[in-house]
């Protein structure tokens, strides 16, 4: 494994003494999506989610952990969020509204808390992965304590 420093999603959990773990993965390839990532790790693509980021028609932004394979339906993440429509935040906003990149997004420690969903299919795990903050990095976490990191709350979303 490679050598690097906490990222701060991890410096997070270590504060709120939650237990997790972490493994790294190849990325000079560039192939970073959330397929990629499941096989590269060798993980179950169904345990392995992606962070999204979206805009609300209230104009607020909203968090949505997905398994990698799966799509984010909008009508249910409107559905969850109270809102009239939902849409994914522009890829050149992300950065500024998160603190994060394309690929190093982590629903822990963002710039800003944005109200965070999580598929409830993540109950069916017994631990799951999400972006550690970084390329390259992936926390591997009971979905309960992602819950509790991430102040999110369970939902339908794909």
């Amino acid at each position: 494994m490679k050598k690097f420093n906490k990222t701060n999603a991890m410096r997070i959990l270590d504060s709120m003494n939650i237990e997790y773990d972490y493994m790294t993965y190849e990325c000079e390839d560039g192939k970073i999506d959330g397929v990629s990532v499941a096989h590269k790790t060798g993980q179950n693509p169904e345990a392995v989610f992606k962070t999204l980021v979206s805009v609300g028609h209230s104009k607020e932004l909203y968090v949505f952990c997905v398994p990698v394979e799966y799509e984010l339906d909008l009508k249910k993440a409107a559905a969850a969020s109270n809102e009239k429509n939902i849409e994914l935040l522009p890829l050149k906003d992300l950065t500024k509204n998160t603190g994060y990149i394309r690929g190093g997004c982590s629903p822990i420690g963002m710039k800003k808390h944005y109200k965070t969903f999580i598929d409830e299919s993540a109950l069916l795990q017994d631990k799951m992965l999400v972006s550690g903050g970084a390329i390259g990095i992936q926390i591997i976490i009971k979905p309960d304590d992602l819950l509790k990191a991430a102040e999110a709350s369970y939902a339908d979303l794909v």
